[in-house]
């Protein structure tokens, strides 16, 4: 007879793809209502309905794939660099001071490109998996796991939406808001004329279902015109949210808590220009942008970070002089690993692309250095 706790699990593990359920049904129950009941059997200009139905099943099959890619890419984990060893693992518990497990991890730390630390300034160590957590890594309590850019967990993709599958995630927003729009669109102007009658208000509705055919799609029109517009509304807000956010190169978690530095928290800390920050998500090459294939760049452990001074009242540095890369190297207290190939190519081209700025000003900017990790 299994555990109590083992038929929790099973029956949670169930519940979490209700969601997911629901939105499929939802899906498969529109693509009913638009091809057979308002293309097939309601429209009757032969133009009009071959060029619905293929733009249509363009963004439909975009919307699956991209929803598809969504689910069923697993989050990525921690390089088994940041895993603890099993000597390290009986070290640390037997020790019972704060700060000399503190010790013990910066030791084990000194090598690996982290820069983030707690609130309080402590090494970022995850007890349950026992790793020390990379740079935006965080344990996710619903896949109990530690997720690499972990953006947020998501019912509705039964996932947890990070480093692996953020950009399936922003291309499912997008193309499921064309998808609503699109169907609202076309649906709209077939609605307009049936309900555009004469007669009082509240008689509308009756000679508008009377206009129709005498089928179930008066029905199917009238429900996926609300449904689709309803879903357009919530998508087109969710969606802008997440291209700020892009934009900004931060994750949900990041934008309601600012990542913690050497220097303190620094909500820009890993943000490289709108430009470089839109690449890291989709990647550089512009043929993959639209499709639902990975083409991140990095590696998800370490990232490319832009330091801002938080001082705005220090005094400007003189031209000959170049602090900030000093400081840049000494707010960090572990000898950074080179950058991959893709992260150095957004760094040398955020370079090139400021010197041409400040050619064109004759001027620097001191509070604003990239950093180079070498």
């Amino acid at each position: 007879m299994a555990p109590s706790g083992s038929r929790r699990d099973d029956c949670r593990r169930v519940l979490c793809w209700v969601p997911v359920l629901f939105i499929s049904l939802i899906a498969a129950w529109s693509y009913y209502a638009y091809v057979v009941q308002l293309c097939i059997e309601t429209i009757e200009n032969m133009g009009e309905k071959i060029v619905y139905l293929l733009i249509y099943h363009i963004l439909f099959i975009m919307f699956v794939w991209s929803y598809w890619q969504t689910i069923f890419t697993k989050p990525m984990n921690p390089l088994k660099e940041f895993h603890l060893s099993h000597p390290d693992k009986e070290l640390l518990e037997r020790e019972d001071r704060r700060e000399s497990q503190q010790e013990i991890l910066r030791r084990i730390a000194k090598d690996l490109p982290i820069y983030t630390r707690t609130m309080s300034g402590a090494i970022r160590y995850c007890e349950r998996c026992l790793l020390l957590k990379p740079d935006r890594c965080h344990h996710c309590s619903a896949c109990d796991m530690c997720i690499l850019k972990m953006d947020h967990h998501c019912p509705w993709v039964n996932n947890c939406v990070g480093f692996s599958n953020y950009k399936f995630f922003m291309l499912f927003l997008a193309y499921s808001l064309l998808y609503c729009l699109f169907v609202t669109a076309t649906d709209l102007l077939y609605f307009i004329e049936f309900w555009n009658v004469d007669g009082k208000t509240h008689e509308r509705l009756v000679q508008y279902l009377n206009g129709l055919p005498d089928t179930q799609a008066k029905f199917h029109i009238m429900f996926m015109f609300f449904a689709a517009s309803t879903f357009s509304v919530s998508l087109a807000f969710l969606f802008a949210y997440h291209c700020w956010l892009v934009c900004k190169n931060r994750s949900t978690l990041e934008a309601f808590r600012a990542p913690e530095f050497q220097h303190g928290p620094d909500k820009n800390g890993f943000s490289l220009g709108t430009s470089k920050n839109f690449r890291q998500v989709f990647g550089d090459e512009k043929k993959y942008w639209l499709l639902p294939v990975f083409s991140s760049l990095g590696d998800g452990c370490s990232f490319p970070t832009c330091l801002v001074n938080p001082d705005p009242e220090q005094p400007s540095l003189s031209p000959g002089s170049n602090p900030s890369i000093k400081s840049a190297g000494e707010s960090h207290q572990f000898p950074p690993k080179p950058l991959r190939e893709s992260q150095s190519r957004l760094l040398n081209n955020g370079q090139s692309e400021g010197s041409e700025d400040r050619d064109k000003r004759g001027t620097s900017n001191p509070a604003l250095t990239i950093e180079k990790e070498t």
